[in-house]
C-alpha cells in the first residue's frame, strides 16, 4: 500500500509520515506546500511532492499517482483568520477529495475536529466557529463523496510523548490525545477495511491503538 499524507509538514503529519516510514509493507508520498520541506525528506529516503492546497484540483491530483490510499491531516493553524481556515480546512479538503475521485484512489481517511455537528457549530466559541464549520462540511461532502472514508476526530491535542493507547468509541467525552497517538490511530485506520464508511472519537486511554482500533464496532 502506497499512502499519500497531505499537510505532512503539520504536527500530526510529520508523525504520520515518520510511521508509515517505517511501517513493513507501507510506502509514504508526502505532500507539502514548500520546496524546502520537499528537500528535506527527500534527503531522508522519503517520496514527497510540493504542492500548495490552494492550487487547483489538476495540479493536486499530480501527488495521486500510484496512490492506494489518503490521509488528510492539514489544517490552517491557530494563527490565521477564518479566510485560510476556509481555504485550507474546507476548500482545500474538498479538492484532495474530488483529486482522489478523479485518480481512482478509493481509501481516504480525514483527520477531523473532535465534535463537527450542528450542535457543536452553535456552541463554539467565536473564534473557533469558523474552524468547526469548515470541518463539518469537509466532513459532509467527504461521507457523499462514494470514496472508502473514514474520519476520524480526536480530542486536545497535546505535544506529550505518546502512551500507545486510547479510548475509540463514536462519542466520548472530550478529553486529551497526544499528537503522536493520533497519528498511531491513522496510520492503523488506513490499514483496516472495516473502518470504512465510519467515524469515531479517539482521546487518551487505556486500549492499545491497534487492538482499539480492531475492535472499533460501529452501532448502526
Amino acid at each position: 500500500m502506497k499512502v499519500l499524507v497531505v499537510g505532512a509538514n503539520g504536527q500530526v503529519g510529520q508523525h504520520v509520515v515518520d510511521q508509515l516510514h517505517a511501517a513493513p509493507n507501507v510506502t509514504v508520498r508526502a505532500m507539502v506546500r514548500k520546496e524546502d520541506q520537499q528537500k528535506a525528506l527527500l534527503q531522508r529516503g522519503i517520496d514527497a511532492v510540493c504542492i500548495d492546497l490552494e492550487d487547483d484540483i489538476a495540479n493536486i491530483k499530480r501527488a495521486y499517482q500510484d496512490i492506494d490510499a489518503v490521509i488528510f491531516t492539514a489544517g490552517s493553524g491557530p494563527n490565521t483568520g477564518a479566510d485560510k481556515t476556509v481555504t485550507i480546512d474546507l476548500d482545500g479538503a474538498v479538492k484532495t477529495i474530488e483529486a482522489a475521485r478523479q485518480a481512482g484512489v478509493k481509501r481516504y481517511v480525514m483527520v477531523s475536529s473532535f465534535d463537527t455537528t450542528r450542535k457543536a457549530i452553535q456552541a463554539a466559541p467565536e473564534g473557533f466557529k469558523p474552524y468547526v464549520i469548515a470541518k463539518h462540511f469537509a466532513d459532509d461532502w467527504l461521507r457523499r463523496s462514494g470514496l472508502d472514508y473514514t474520519i476520524v476526530h480526536p480530542g486536545r491535542l497535546t505535544n506529550d510523548e505518546g502512551t500507545n493507547q486510547v479510548q475509540i468509541e463514536e462519542t466520548v467525552d472530550a478529553g486529551d490525545i497526544s499528537r503522536g497517538d493520533v497519528a498511531t490511530v491513522l496510520v492503523e485506520t488506513v490499514q483496516n477495511d472495516h473502518l470504512i464508511g465510519r467515524e469515531f472519537q479517539v482521546i487518551g486511554g487505556k486500549t492499545a491503538i491497534k487492538d482499539a482500533v480492531k475492535t472499533f464496532k460501529y452501532s448502526v
